[in-house]
């Protein structure tokens, strides 16, 4: 058991007998009361959200935790299905957990997986993602008076704004937190 004080954000813990990653922490005190910890965690089961305060008297339980590399294979029925690259291993994701981020994952990638206890939680996301272009409707020309965009498709489904250089097969950087165009590859 440890201390709420040692909460950070990105840690998990165990809260009512299920893991919850820990997406913020603020240490806060009142006056000349006891300070306490407000966390938001998430659950890893579920994927909700919620509020917690623990104070400096309470005590939690952190979970053993690492990170692997596994690829991204395919989805199916049971979920979304990523591969070690070294054993060959299939973990499966549920697909509560990965339809938020579906749209970023590009089979045969390699993405970061949050485990906990040896079992695959989450995908950690990179700041960016490289995707194909596969559907880019023709520029008007002499439409290049202002920053003018065009909504592009790729392969992922996901719907890209981009400027109007852009074609069909080309690969650009997309942001995983905003769904925002950054450049071309």
């Amino acid at each position: 058991m440890a201390s709420p004080t040692e909460i950070r954000k990105g840690r998990v813990l165990t809260y009512q007998d299920v893991p919850h990653l820990v997406l913020d922490m603020q240490h806060r005190t009142q006056g000349r009361q006891a300070g306490f910890v407000q966390v938001t965690l998430r659950n890893l089961n579920t994927g909700s959200s919620t509020n917690v305060k623990f104070r400096s008297t309470d005590s939690v339980e952190f979970c053993h935790t690492s990170t692997a590399k596994l690829e991204y294979s395919y989805i199916d029925d049971m979920g979304y299905h990523f591969l070690d690259p070294e054993s060959f291993e299939d973990s499966v994701l549920p697909s509560e957990i990965c339809e938020s981020i579906a749209k970023f994952l590009i089979e045969n990638k390699v993405y970061d997986i949050l485990l906990v206890d040896d079992k695959p939680v989450e995908v950690n996301l990179p700041a960016a993602v490289e995707i194909k272009v596969i559907d880019a409707p023709e520029g008007i020309k002499g439409d290049t008076a202002s920053n003018v965009q065009k909504p592009v498709t790729t392969e992922t489904g996901l719907v890209v704004q981009v400027p109007l250089f852009i074609k069909q097969g080309e690969i650009i950087r997309v942001s995983t937190e905003s769904g925002d165009y950054l450049g071309r590859a």
